[in-house]
């Protein structure tokens, strides 16, 4: 059990047919004792029927969001903030639904929310052997381009998805902004917050990759979605420089 307040944080699970995985992973996180939103994105028949069990199973923390359509990552984390916040909720656990993070770094989050409460906490993943080397070496233009983006060193590592939101600052961001919805969310996201004034703990934690062996990343697909992304964000870093100098600079 957490020893954090488990009415004002949550969970946030977004699912597109991991139904082999996700199984093992909210057995693991049912001792936390954390309320979870398990967001289904449009899976297939097979697993909407193993998330439905789970949800029935497990209806005193588990509340089960269904979207008809396949969205995209963002998308389903996006509904889950939104039932969050409507819930009253004031911070949430992102974590990926293909055990690729370790579930027992949740009390390190936790601790490091309640030390720096206005902050998001970022996975700062410690890969083992079974990283993809292309998947790894991307990873790493992708951190250069966010310090560009943010004129900072900031954020060290801006993909990981097993990550702690103030909801507040969360809620005012996608009030009022468009957010990347696929595999560009988790990027455009913790830039676009760090543009806002949030600030950045980066918390060294062990992802492997799936058991499973189900990867819905693209190639060439997201690779230019994620290009277009940083380019968007360059422009905008453009117009914020006198802000961000003036942050490093206080």
């Amino acid at each position: 059990m957490v020893e954090r307040n488990a009415m004002k944080t949550c969970l946030i699970i977004p699912v597109f047919n991991h139904e082999n995985a996700i199984i093992g992973v909210i057995e693991k996180l049912k001792a936390f004792e954390l309320p979870c939103f398990l967001v289904n994105d449009g899976s297939t028949v097979a697993c909407s029927q193993v998330l439905a069990d789970c949800a029935d199973k497990e209806s005193s923390w588990l509340t089960l969001i269904t979207r008809q359509e396949n969205g995209g990552k963002g998308a389903a984390v996006i509904d889950g903030f939104n039932a969050a916040i409507m819930q009253g909720f004031n911070y949430a656990i992102q974590i990926d639904s293909d055990d690729q993070h370790d579930t027992n770094a949740i009390p390190e989050f936790l601790a490091a929310s309640q030390q720096h409460p206005e902050a998001m906490i970022l996975g700062q993943p410690i890969f083992d052997a079974s990283v993809p080397k292309n998947r790894l070496y991307g990873r790493q233009v992708t951190n250069f381009w966010i310090a560009i983006n943010t004129l900072s060193f900031a954020i060290a590592d801006g993909m990981c998805g097993f990550r702690l939101y103030p909801l507040t600052a969360v809620n005012r961001l996608i009030s009022n902004t468009s957010i990347g919805q696929r595999m560009d969310f988790d990027i455009d996201i913790v830039v676009r917050l760090y543009w806002q004034g949030v600030n950045v703990v980066n918390l060294p934690t062990a992802v492997r990759y799936p058991i499973d062996g189900v990867s819905h990343f693209k190639l060439w697909r997201d690779n230019l979605m994620i290009s277009l992304t940083h380019a968007r964000l360059f422009f905008g870093m453009l117009i914020r420089i006198p802000q961000l100098l003036f942050r490093h600079w206080r």
